[in-house]
């Protein structure tokens, strides 16, 4: 039990560095998922299967999807006429 965990602790570390240098935003979102993903299984061995099954409803779907729809609104509104705020004058 104990070598599973320090086996799942080290993927999540190398996991959330995978994250954080991630340059595109929308790659960024997808690798988010993943260590979502790697986040449950380490609830699951350490026996947290209701920390786990949050953890997988909220952070491996719900938190990307809601990145790549801010990330598409942002797209849209910086390319309509009057710039980032929508001001037109």
């Amino acid at each position: 039990m104990t070598v599973l965990l320090v086996i799942i602790l080290t993927m999540v570390l190398l996991g959330g560095a995978v994250v954080v240098f991630t340059p595109d935003p929308r790659r960024q979102a997808v690798t988010l998922s993943i260590y979502g993903i790697l986040l449950t299984v380490l609830f699951l061995v350490a026996q947290g299967p209701d920390v786990a099954l949050s953890q997988l409803a909220v952070g491996t779907a719900f938190v990307p999807l809601m990145v790549l729809l801010a990330l598409r609104t942002m797209r849209g509104r910086l390319h309509k006429p009057g710039g980032p705020r929508g001001d037109r004058r």
